[in-house]
């Protein structure tokens, strides 16, 4: 059993996103930890990319200033490898293909392997030509986690009988950032995504409140949170540690509590 099927044993899973390099490398690692042993079971890493189509203004924001100080791919992994000197957490990078083409695919998963990492997500990356990418990480044991949209519905069969770790079920149409409502019918797409795989199933996009968390696992099997945790880095820059680990606290206890 890997680190990621761990955190959703007996347990709803917390997983939260921050950007690389926001606002710099060694917070970056300062906030992974803070959230990690304050009730984040799994962090995801934004890799920063010109173009991350699938990102709001909140997270692309993030990435205009983590470029803005030259961050790159041998930066990010240092950050997993000293991280993981000091924690067990299961650590994901939310990338798009380009970057992975650029530095190579072997080369990439090859060092992902190396410094500890444990998986990856791809928005940009079509299903039907993922195999490419997945030869690599398969050879080199990374976990590619598998985006299912609600407008996927005809597509779930396919989707969640090859998804591997976790899905990642996408809660609402557009881009991600901070919602007041989830409208989308979350407890029928899971039930038709449990009728094909038992895959835990996380929940993400636009997710900020305890009370929307709370609500989410009652039929989910993890909650993620993006753009709030960048907005809360955005806002305290290098002082947003505390800051991180009691919001992280905060929605722990509320989806355990559920």
């Amino acid at each position: 059993m890997n680190r990621i099927t761990k955190i959703f044993k007996n347990n709803k899973a917390l997983i939260t996103y921050l950007t690389a390099g926001d606002p710099d490398i060694s917070k970056t690692e300062e906030y992974i930890l803070a959230m990690a042993l304050n009730g984040a079971d799994l962090i995801e890493i934004g890799i920063p990319f010109s173009d991350p189509v699938a990102e709001g203004e909140t997270i692309q924001n993030a990435m205009v200033r983590a470029l803005s100080k030259n961050i790159n791919l041998e930066d990010i992994f240092g950050i997993v490898l000293n991280v993981r000197k000091k924690s067990d957490i299961p650590l994901v990078f939310m990338t798009y293909l380009n970057p992975m083409f650029f530095y190579g695919y072997e080369k990439f998963f090859k060092r992902c392997k190396e410094v500890g990492l444990d998986g990856i997500i791809v928005p940009d990356m079509p299903f039907e030509e993922q195999e490419e990418v997945k030869h690599f990480a398969r050879k080199y044991s990374i976990t590619i986690i598998t985006l299912i949209a609600p407008t996927s519905k005809k597509r779930i069969p396919i989707l969640a009988k090859q998804a591997e770790g976790f899905i990642y079920l996408v809660s609402s149409l557009g881009v991600t950032g901070l919602r007041s409502r989830i409208t989308t019918d979350i407890k029928a797409i899971m039930s038709e995504i449990k009728n094909v795989t038992d895959i835990p199933v996380a929940v993400g996009f636009g997710i900020s409140k305890t009370s929307q968390a709370k609500e989410i696992v009652k039929c989910a099997d993890g909650v993620i949170i993006g753009s709030a945790v960048v907005k809360i880095i955005e806002q305290y820059k290098v002082n947003a540690a505390v800051k991180l680990a009691n919001y992280a606290s905060e929605l722990k206890k509320a989806i355990i509590l559920n």
